[in-house]
This record gives C-alpha cells, sequence and structure tokens, in this order.
C-alpha cells in the first residue's frame, strides 16, 4: 500500500549521521525572506500612492526614490538571510527590522505588519536557539545518535 510509511533506518556503529540544520538559522533566514516578499509588496503600493497628491506633504517622491528605497531594503534583506546563523547576521537581521518599523511612515498599516515581524524575529532568535541548545544536549546525552562531523 501507498499509505504504508517505511520505518525509518536504525543506524549501526560506523554510519555517518547527518547532522541537522540550526533551527536557529532556519527560523531566521525565514523570517527576513517573508519580510522580504512584504517589503516588495510594500514598495508597489507606495509607487500606486504617488499618484494621491493628498497623501504627502510636498511633492510626492519619484518612482525611481521609491524603487531605490523599497529595492533596497527588499535586497538587504535577502543577502542578510544568507548570513543568518553567525552573530554578524542576527545582529544585522536585529538592524534590519529598524527601516521596516520606519517604512510605517509612509505607509501607517505597515506598522501593523512591522510589529508582527519585529515579534516573529525575536521569537525566531528565542525559540531557534533553545531548540539548537536541547539538541545539543541531547546529542551530548545519546553521542550514539549524534552526528559525526
Amino acid at each position: 500500500m501507498s499509505g504504508q510509511r517505511r520505518p525509518a533506518p536504525i543506524p549501526v556503529p560506523g554510519d555517518r549521521i547527518k547532522a541537522k540544520q540550526s533551527a536557529k538559522k532556519q527560523f531566521t533566514q525565514s523570517t527576513l525572506l517573508l519580510e522580504a516578499f512584504v517589503m516588495l509588496f510594500a514598495t508597489l503600493v507606495v509607487n500606486s500612492l504617488r499618484s494621491v497628491p493628498t497623501l504627502w506633504q510636498g511633492d510626492p517622491p519619484t518612482a525611481a526614490r521609491v524603487w531605490v528605497a523599497g529595492g533596497g531594503l527588499v535586497v538587504f534583506l535577502i543577502v542578510i538571510s544568507r548570513m543568518c546563523g553567525t552573530l554578524a547576521g542576527d545582529v544585522a537581521g536585529s538592524v534590519a527590522q529598524i527601516p521596516v518599523l520606519l517604512s510605517a511612515l509612509v505607509v501607517e498599516m505597515m506598522l501593523i505588519l512591522a510589529v508582527i515581524f519585529v515579534i516573529i524575529w525575536i521569537a525566531s532568535l528565542y525559540w531557534g536557539a533553545k531548540i539548537d541548545r536541547e539538541r545539543a544536549q541531547y546529542d551530548a546525552a545519546h553521542p550514539e545518535t549524534a552526528p559525526n562531523v
């Protein structure tokens, strides 16, 4: 039957056990990439809102300014998502939350999304590190099943 699952192979001494990727790295990378998509769509919104004169104090921003600012933030979020898992990547990701929060100055509804993403970012750092610590404790207590890298 196709509905039955095969049992997982039992490792024997000498087998190479593949190490799991850091949970903190996975969580923070996912958060930053999702943030990049949201900021891309927010940039599209701001670009469309340039034609509404009552939203802007003075002249509305040019399309070039909108895309340089929004596109730059999107590229920055994607680049630092590759650095996650390192101290520099975690610090850069934390700093990247500031311009995401500041985007609410242009589109007020971004404040809700920005606050949600800041909460997700903090949770990713906390829970990811906790899961990694628990995995390390388990591997130390069960060396026969620990990755042998």
